[in-house]
């Protein structure tokens, strides 16, 4: 499977079906980190010792009945610039793996499951489902931590847990997250009081691409910050205990929205309605703005025309090395710009 079939949105199941609460949550996502035992960590690794473990890794992969004839491998070694930052704008390494010369991923066919090979730690499995889901996204990703861990002497403590590159991750080794699109909040300026209040209970709130990335698109990461000393049924249900608290803070001011504010907001979402299906140029932070206007409209009725799940798609959609995949062309900024402004117009269109 080359690198041009991941960016079928179709076969994308994270964002091309539905799931629970989806007008919000975007998605859920459980990541585990592990490393093998008596091996050095990965930035200490020589790059025989890296090689080994991502030919390990994708062996056990392949070899089981339920996965193997799913998964295929990305050597960073062998991938372009773009085509790196291609797979990071689709969720399926971080963007430090794609630094990572002796880095490797191992993706499905639904691109649910990632396994990041040599990026902090040796391994870094992730699955991502639609909406909230991340009891049913702990249980995929439990068998295949049991898979890995019959073959493979992961690094544990008996006291502590598996040991990891950080510290911040020892314990269950496990990042609960789910993306949450959240405008109204956003636009009545109580993100800062959120962010606030659920670091007291140990959550923390990233961008859409995780640590460092800003909330572009009003998408917000909300994530355990703390493995040690919890067990995964306890992060899980903090998690969702929180999402379901600001998911119902969002739900209940956008119906109390009324008269002026009301007019204001829907003037705002049908301009952007507007400029993405007429405007020239487009460029990918502006379109993140304008499909999450677009979206809340949707969600509100104000905009009846526009499946959803496009503007799901969009999200990931309109980044700089998604369009340069998707036109099959070098282009330069202002090109980018262009393509990426029809690409748009005929997918809200359609």
């Amino acid at each position: 499977m080359g690198i041009e079939q991941l960016m079928d949105p179709s076969r994308i199941k994270w964002i091309s079906s539905p799931g629970p609460e989806s007008d919000i949550i975007v998605s859920s996502r459980i990541r585990l980190a592990r490393n093998i035992s008596d091996v050095p960590f990965p930035h200490l690794l020589s790059d025989e010792a890296a090689e080994a473990i991502i030919n390990d890794v994708y062996e056990i992969l392949r070899s089981d009945p339920n996965m193997g004839a799913e998964i295929e491998l990305y050597k960073m070694a062998d991938l372009s610039d773009e085509q790196k930052i291609l797979l990071s704008e689709l969720h399926l390494i971080s963007p430090d793996l794609a630094y990572a010369a002796d880095g490797a991923v191992a993706v499905n066919q639904d691109e649910t499951i990632s396994i990041m090979i040599n990026e902090e730690d040796h391994l870094r499995m992730q699955v991502m489902m639609p909406g909230l889901q991340l009891d049913e996204a702990f249980q995929e990703i439990d068998k295949i931590d049991d898979l890995l861990e019959s073959k493979l002497d992961f690094a544990f403590d008996e006291k502590i847990g598996y040991l990891t590159a950080c510290p911040t991750n020892v314990g269950t080794g496990m990042r609960a997250s789910v993306m949450m699109h959240l405008p109204v909040l956003t636009m009545m300026n109580q993100m800062g009081q959120i962010f606030a209040t659920i670091a007291q209970v140990g959550l923390v709130v990233r961008g859409i691409y995780g640590e460092g990335s800003q909330a572009n698109g009003n998408l917000y990461q909300i994530s355990n910050q703390i493995t040690l000393g919890k067990s995964e049924a306890d992060i899980i249900q903090n998690v969702m205990g929180v999402a379901r608290q600001i998911l119902m803070s969002e739900r209940k001011i956008r119906k109390s929205l009324s008269g002026e504010a009301r007019i204001r907001l829907e003037d705002k979402i049908l301009r952007s309605y507007g400029i993405l299906t007429n405007a020239k140029i487009i460029s990918s932070s502006e379109a993140l703005s304008y499909i999450s206007d677009v979206k809340l409209g949707v969600d509100l009725g104000i905009i009846e025309d526009v499946d959803p799940v496009i503007l799901n798609s969009l999200f990931i959609m309109t980044g700089p090395a998604y369009i340069q995949g998707v036109s099959n062309n070098e282009m330069s900024p202002i090109e980018r710009d262009l393509y990426r402004a029809n690409f748009i117009r005929q997918k809200i269109k359609k």
